[in-house]
């Protein structure tokens, strides 16, 4: 919308209203207020649900793959044959054997549950959610036959382990006596601790060689899966239907949406509740600026009634409200572009400050899988709401602006 230079100053001559009008200008500073808490709360809100999905997302097919072959019985004898399949076949990019069995773990009488991981040494080093984060000591330093792990650093925390410490791993199949099965135990040297981000996996996950987990669990050659990566996570059952087939008659092959599918659904049905009940505060604000829109015309009428006896016509007293209206609107997103800039940025003392305040843990990992909140703001979705946050603004001005111009200079002037 055009609107020529009078029209502009009368417009800025409007947003800062003069002497008596101190409660147009403290509604219209609400409107701002409020328009700005949208978009800021929109963007963080949407930022926060992309990253916790993004990371999860990471974590999970890091350590899991996007898809994962494993053997009925919990065995699978001709892995190599299958590795070698699954590389042949176009769109999976590697294939990791591994065993994964839930076990116990026990150091200085305390005994706690964990998920023993048995990899090739190859492999744990380039696994990309594991490299790179270790707390103290090397994954480097375990080597087949060297009886030495890797722990999770919650875990690692619960049993009260340390870099050194020898731990058991306790394995409830072990050999059969005239009295009952005997628990096979076997103590490791603690060589390194890591954390990879997720709970879940850090308070249970102790990684081994493959060999070791072998010798441990009396699987021989055998591994438990192989897990897959693909090229292009979204067409995993697409890709991965060739080897199914394949591998039907010993394994089963199940993909990470199959695995996760509850969690993820709940994501997403949780992202678009969120962005609905943040996105009210916008509709709110875009009340406050019909209000304020409303009570300036009203206080304008006598210069609404000049301007027009001057020769302004209705359509141009219209685009001088709806500009005053927009501008409340465009500094309001600009402002909460900004904050919510710095609400991101510094999202982890923002929670601190609050569970200060209130008193009470807002992000436990226990609860939200992820260690650290997360944050993955997408420019489309940024932009998106800047639209919608203009749209409302917009069309919030327009049965004000519509009331100023059908003002009758005839009978405002009469008694004047």
């Amino acid at each position: 919308m055009l609107i020529s230079r009078y029209e502009r100053m009368i417009a800025r001559r409007y947003l800062l209203p003069g002497r008596g009008e101190a409660f147009i200008a403290v509604v219209a500073g609400f409107s701002l207020v409020a328009v700005m808490l949208g978009v800021a709360a929109l963007i963080v809100v949407m930022s926060v649900m992309n990253g916790f999905r993004a990371e999860l997302f990471d974590k999970i097919t890091g350590l899991n793959g996007h898809a994962v072959i494993q053997g009925y019985g919990g065995q699978l004898r001709d892995w190599r044959e299958i590795v070698r399949q699954a590389k042949a076949t176009p769109g999976i990019t590697s294939a990791t054997p591994l065993i994964e069995q839930p076990l116990f773990a026990s150091f200085n009488g305390r005994v706690e549950f964990a998920l023993v991981r048995g990899m090739r040494v190859e492999d744990i080093a380039t696994n990309p959610t594991l490299r790179g984060k270790e707390i103290v000591g090397k994954l480097s330093n375990m080597q087949p036959g060297g009886e030495q792990v890797a722990l999770g650093s919650r875990l690692a925390e619960s049993l009260g382990a340390t870099i050194g410490s020898e731990i058991s791993i306790i394995n409830p199949q072990g050999a059969s006596t005239p009295f009952g099965t005997m628990f096979r135990t076997v103590k490791y040297r603690v060589a390194a601790i890591f954390e990879v981000g997720v709970y879940d996996y850090d308070k249970a996950y102790v990684v081994m060689p493959m060999e070791d987990a072998q010798t441990l669990l009396l699987m021989g050659d055998s591994v438990g899966m192989v897990e897959l990566d693909t090229d292009d996570p979204d067409r995993v059952g697409e890709i991965v239907a060739p080897l199914a087939q394949k591998v039907q008659d010993r394994a089963q092959l199940t993909d990470w949406r199959m695995m996760n599918a509850q969690l993820f659904e709940a994501l997403s049905v949780d992202r678009i509740v969120s962005f609905t009940v943040v996105a009210i505060i916008l509709i709110v604000a875009s009340f406050n600026i019909f209000s304020s829109l409303i009570m300036l015309v009203r206080s304008k009428t006598r210069d609404i009634a000049v301007i027009r006896t001057m020769g302004a016509t209705r359509n141009a007293v219209m685009r001088i409200f709806v500009t005053v209206g927009t501008t409340i609107g465009v500094l309001g997103i600009a402002a909460g572009l900004v904050f919510a800039f710095l609400i991101i940025t510094f999202r982890e003392y923002v929670v601190k400050f609050i569970g200060l305040v209130t008193g009470q843990n807002v992000w436990d990992p226990s609860m939200r899988f992820l260690t650290e909140l997360p944050a993955k703001t997408n420019p489309i979705e940024v932009v998106i709401v800047c639209i919608v946050a203009f749209l409302f603004t917009f069309l919030a001005t327009l049965i004000p602006a519509w009331m100023a111009s059908k003002t009758d200079p005839v009978q405002v002037l009469r008694y004047e």
